[in-house]
């Protein structure tokens, strides 16, 4: 096994603002060893650790599938010295990455379900990676229907709208949007997430809902889910606690005796309401 206190060195090949007031970014990244591409083996819903040199390293959720072979991708929102430092980025600079850390979501148990996949805000990434594996056509046979329901504040702050609008134009994925408030030109939903998983209604019958994004947006859409019938263990959460050493080392992130890094953050509603309520 690699060290895990060691990065593999990447440089970035791709730079993508992904939102108009340009503090999202999305950097693509292609390792300098062809070895340590292999080694770096993840599926859906996993993170990484990933640094500059002078600034530090944090966890970041991986943006990419790993049926987009030959790179990896991090959606990365503008917030501190080191996000700041990989917003700066150009071609060619080199960025450490530690991982894949801690647990995707259930692709084989998830093999022969319906989908629900719910997000709001730049945590969209890691269920990017999701859908783009099960759209996959190596894959898509696996899988039942699947539906999206993807949340932001305003029409500024969608992301991945190129790839939103192919999703669109498929019939073998339904693709819900909304904002918050009613917006000129916005022709799609408004309202919270919640509020629009109570009107689309998914049905529990042979499902699984993957939720992703702010706690509260987890939280009202959790409620949602339940009043329509679904079951604890069909509801699946990605939480972000405070992680930062991505290996259960630095206990920044327990949540009783469990460590979301590396327990997580991938837990069903069953598995939370067994652990304190800190989420």
């Amino acid at each position: 096994m690699p060290n895990p206190y060691i990065p593999y060195l990447t440089k970035v090949k791709s730079v993508v603002a992904e939102n108009k007031v340009n503090d999202i970014k999305t950097i693509e990244l292609e390792f300098k060893n062809e070895e340590d591409y292999k080694k770096f083996d993840y599926i859906p819903g996993q993170f990484a650790e990933i640094s500059l040199i002078g600034k530090g390293e944090c966890p970041i959720g991986i943006a990419s599938s790993p049926t987009e072979e030959g790179t990896i991708k991090f959606t990365i929102k503008k917030m501190g010295t080191v996000t700041s430092g990989f917003h700066g980025s150009e071609v060619g600079d080199i960025i450490g990455v530690r991982g894949p850390c801690g647990n995707g979501w259930p692709m084989e148990e998830m093999k022969g379900k319906n989908i629900v996949v719910i997000g709001g805000g730049f945590a969209y990434s890691t269920l990017r990676s999701l859908i783009i594996y099960l759209l996959d056509e190596r894959y898509r046979k696996d899988y039942g229907d699947i539906t999206t329901i993807y949340g932001n504040r305003d029409s500024g702050e969608v992301l991945y709208r190129d790839l939103l609008e192919e999703w669109e134009k498929r019939d073998d994925i339904k693709v819900v949007l909304t904002i918050d408030r009613e917006e000129e030109g916005w022709t799609r939903e408004v309202g919270f997430v919640a509020a629009i998983v109570k009107k689309v209604a998914p049905s529990p019958d042979n499902a699984v809902a993957i939720i992703c994004g702010p706690p509260i947006m987890i939280r009202t859409a959790v409620a949602e889910l339940v009043e329509l019938g679904w079951k604890d263990e069909q509801i699946l959460n990605s939480l972000e606690m405070r992680m930062k050493c991505g290996i259960g080392k630095c206990g920044r992130c327990n949540i009783g005796n469990k460590f979301v890094c590396t327990d997580g953050p991938v837990f069903s509603l069953a598995e939370l309401k067994k652990m304190p309520n800190e989420y």
